[in-house]
């Protein structure tokens, strides 16, 4: 059982990262950019022969501090935790060759009751290594299905952004490959729910699920392209609420208004998976 002030303040390792142009070229490519060889404005984040572009949503791998909530002393049951929400906020284009430094630290546990789980919110403060710049700051909401009814506060919960109720200015289809999940996980989230079938099974799915991350950078992929026509540089944050899981191989169709809200819909099931999205660009 979550002991609550042991997990509000449990000691995350701090995590230093060299950058390469390596890794920002594999993470471009493990969110799927690259599937169109005819689209040059693809190759800014795919060719390292080109002046490289940082996809913005990489900020949720750098310096990540890996599977943390596995470790047996959180009190968490593992198998059953599922990524809820996501936030990114980005104060300068992040590194093509650099190191950088990761401080994570859980701000807040909301007990929703037995049987019914909990919220942990967590933050990530990313900054250059050499100047202390801060580069990007990342929250993430984890679902803990397995761990409600543990004595602790019940809120206060974070709002979400509202969709609107008019239709969509803008819709893409941006399809996830088969084998998507098992590349994603060499960005150093190593959970075994996005690998292994048996541990899929334990935790309710039929077979491995995408990571929530990975449906975040196909998302952002398809925002960067229509918002800001495949300038980086051009979104300065977003914040997002995972609806239900996305399974390798299926089409992840993105909802878009102007006004930078969000939405996205798996197309083969027309089921929501990403829902209540807010995209800031300059």
């Amino acid at each position: 059982m979550i002991d609550y002030e042991k997990l509000l303040n449990f000691p995350i390792p701090e995590v230093r990262q060299r950058v390469t142009p390596r890794d920002a070229v594999f993470y471009a490519l493990s969110i799927g950019l690259g599937q169109d060889p005819m689209d040059k404005r693809q190759l800014d984040y795919v060719d390292a022969h080109r002046a490289l572009r940082v996809m913005p949503s990489m900020a949720v791998v750098i310096a990540h501090p890996g599977f943390w909530l596995a470790n047996p002393e959180t009190g968490v049951d593992a198998v059953k935790v599922v990524h809820g929400e996501q936030r990114i906020t980005l104060h300068r284009p992040l590194p093509v060759d650099g190191e950088v430094i990761g401080r994570t630290r859980v701000t807040g546990i909301v007990d929703k009751g037995e049987g019914k789980g909990a919220l942990l919110y967590s933050e990530k403060e990313i900054t250059d290594a050499a100047t202390g710049a801060l580069l990007a700051v990342t929250g993430s909401t984890t679902f803990l299905r397995g761990d409600g009814g543990f004595g602790g506060p019940a809120g206060p919960v974070q709002p979400v952004h509202p969709v609107p109720e008019t239709a969509p200015d803008i819709t893409l289809d941006l399809a996830t490959r088969p084998e998507q999940a098992l590349y994603y996980r060499l960005n150093g989230d190593d959970n075994p729910l996005h690998a292994d079938p048996d541990i899929a099974a334990r935790a309710g799915f039929p077979r491995p699920i995408l990571h929530g991350l990975c449906t975040l950078g196909v998302v952002t992929h398809a925002l960067v392209r229509e918002l800001g026509n495949y300038d980086a540089a051009a979104m300065k944050g977003l914040a997002l609420r995972f609806s239900s899981p996305v399974y390798p191989g299926e089409t992840i169709r993105t909802e878009i208004w102007k006004s930078g809200a969000f939405r996205a819909r798996v197309v083969e099931r027309d089921v929501v998976v990403v829902n209540n999205g807010k995209a800031d660009f300059a």
